[in-house]
C-alpha cells in the first residue's frame, strides 16, 4: 500500500477563495493523495483575553494573540463545502482538522471522509471520542504529546468503537528544526502502538524533505506538509511551507524511497549472480592428479561448484583430465 502523502492547506489561501483552489488544484498536480483545511473560528478555539498566557511571544507569530491569529488564520466554513466538491471533482480527498463539537457536526454535514486531530488537541479526549463516534479514520498529531498521551488518544478512538487511527509523529514548532525532530522515535511507536493495531506517521513542519524521506524509510504510512502556492504571497503559515516543486521534489522522493524499500525476499536473480565467484580449474589437471591450492580456485564467474566446496574437494583424485579454465563438478572427483 503506497504512503498517503496530505498537502496541508491551512492558513495559506490569504482570505481568498480561488486561491483556496488553485492550491487544490496545485496539490493534485504535484502528487498530494489529500488535500487538508481546518475549521474552526477564532470563538471556537480559544477566547479573546489580554492576559500574558494569550499573548506570542517568538516565533513566526511573536507579537499577536491567539485570538488575533486565529481570526486571520480560520478558513471560513462557507468556502468548505464548495472547496471540498471541487476536490473531489478532480480527484483529490478533501478533508478537515475540526477543533470543537460543532466543526465536526459541520464537518459531516459535508461528509468529509476522514478527520485529523491537531497535537494542541490530541489531549482532548472528549474531542476525539466525539469525532471518532462517526466511524471515520482518525489521524491524530501528537507533537506535544506523551506516550501516556498518546495511549490515551487511542483509547477515546477504540472507546467509541474506532479502531481505523493513525498516529502521526509530529515536532509542535513552526518551523521545525531538523535536531529536533527526533525521528527515530517511528520505529518505537510502530513496536508500541502497531501490535494496537494502530498505524504511524509524520505531520512535519519543516523546511526540508528529509525527514519525509526518512520517516517512510522508518515505516511512516501517511505524510502531512504545509503547501502553498507561493511563500511570497503571504499567509500565516507561509514560512513552514513546501511551494510547488519542494512538494513535487518530496513526493517523488517519497515514492522512490517505496522503490527501494521494496518488501521482504531473499530470492536469488541468477542474472545478477553470473559473476559471482566459483570453483574453476586454473591450471591443466591431469587424470589421477591431486586437487591442490595451485590447480583450482575460487575465482569469477559463477558457472563452476559453489566456493562452499573448496575444502571438500581439496586433496581428491581427480577421475579426468580437467583443462585450465574449466568450471569445476563434484563428478570428476574420487
Amino acid at each position: 500500500m503506497s504512503v498517503y502523502i496530505i498537502a496541508e492547506m491551512s492558513a495559506n489561501h490569504c482570505g481568498d477563495k480561488e486561491l483556496a483552489k488553485k492550491i487544490i488544484r496545485s496539490a493534485k498536480e504535484v502528487g498530494a493523495d489529500a488535500i487538508k483545511v481546518q475549521t474552526y473560528t477564532a470563538d471556537s478555539i480559544t477566547i479573546y483575553c489580554s492576559r500574558n498566557e494569550f499573548q506570542i511571544e517568538k516565533g513566526l507569530w511573536a507579537g499577536q494573540n491567539l485570538y488575533q491569529l486565529y481570526q486571520k488564520a480560520y478558513t471560513p466554513w462557507e468556502w468548505q463545502g464548495e472547496l471540498k466538491k471541487y476536490a473531489n471533482e478532480i480527484g483529490i480527498d478533501f478533508f478537515s482538522t475540526p477543533f470543537d463539537y460543532t466543526a465536526v457536526d459541520f464537518l459531516e454535514s459535508i461528509n468529509v471522509p476522514m478527520y485529523k486531530i491537531a497535537s494542541f488537541e490530541a489531549i482532548d479526549y472528549p474531542l476525539i471520542k466525539y469525532t471518532a463516534k462517526f466511524g471515520k479514520p482518525m489521524l491524530i498529531s501528537v507533537g506535544i504529546s506523551s506516550s501516556g498521551e498518546i495511549q490515551g488518544a487511542i483509547d477515546a478512538c477504540k472507546s467509541v468503537g474506532n479502531n481505523d487511527i493513525t498516529i502521526l509523529k509530529c515536532t509542535s514548532a513552526y518551523p521545525a528544526q531538523l535536531e529536533d525532530m527526533n525521528l527515530i522515535v517511528i520505529k518505537d511507536m510502530i513496536k508500541k502502538f502497531g501490535s494496537q493495531g494502530v498505524k504511524i506517521g509524520l505531520s512535519d513542519h519543516s523546511m526540508n524533505i528529509e525527514p519525509v524521506i526518512a520517516a517512510v524509510a522508518l515505516g511512516a504510512t501517511v505524510i502531512e506538509k504545509h503547501l502553498t502556492l507561493d511563500r511570497a504571497l503571504g499567509g500565516e503559515d507561509s514560512g513552514f511551507s513546501l511551494n510547488l516543486e519542494e512538494f513535487r521534489e518530496m513526493v517523488q522522493a517519497v515514492r522512490n524511497t517505496e522503490k527501494v524499500l521494496g518488501r521482504v525476499d531473499y530470492s536469488i536473480n541468477e542474472n545478477n549472480r553470473k559473476f559471482a565467484r566459483s570453483l574453476y580449474a586454473v591450471a591443466d589437471i591431469k587424470k589421477g592428479e591431486k586437487v591442490t591450492s595451485k590447480n583450482i580456485r575460487s575465482i569469477r564467474p559463477s558457472n563452476g561448484l559453489h566456493p562452499k566446496y573448496y575444502e571438500e574437494i581439496m586433496g581428491k583424485t581427480v577421475k579426468c583430465d580437467i583443462k585450465f579454465g574449466t568450471p569445476l563438478k563434484l563428478e570428476y572427483f574420487e
